[in-house]
């Protein structure tokens, strides 16, 4: 038994009832997070049909689904800094400047995934 008098069993439950909240919580308010989901949607069958092999199939869904995740923390990160304060701050701008950058190296990272494997770029690491 935890402190508030739960087992793991409920906790997990809680978790999982937590993140679903935050995921439509996300896709109701956040247009990048439905965009992107829209992407993974499409990528989640091109993966199957153009990835030779698990390897390269878990890489190619994994580079999208990266992106999804960045996308959550940088949303998570948004809506802290805007809950601290609405003024302007150079901090504030700092802190949202470079979570959106972070999102855009995983899209960059994810670009890279699947233009190494769709243009044969793997077999030369073999």
């Amino acid at each position: 038994m935890s402190r508030n008098g739960t087992g793991p069993l409920q906790h997990v439950i809680r978790a999982t009832r937590y993140s679903f909240q935050g995921l439509r919580h996300a896709w109701a308010k956040e247009a990048a997070f439905r965009y992107e989901i829209y992407v993974l949607a499409a990528a989640l069958p091109a993966a199957w049909l153009l990835g030779k092999g698990a390897i390269e199939r878990a890489l190619m869904i994994g580079s999208v689904l990266l992106v999804v995740v960045v996308e959550l923390i940088n949303s998570a990160i948004e809506a802290t800094v805007d809950r601290v304060s609405k003024e302007p701050h150079e901090l504030s701008g700092h802190a949202k400047d470079m979570a959106s950058a972070a999102v855009f190296v995983a899209i960059v990272l994810a670009a890279i995934v699947w233009l190494v494997l769709l243009l044969g770029g793997w077999n030369y690491f073999h």
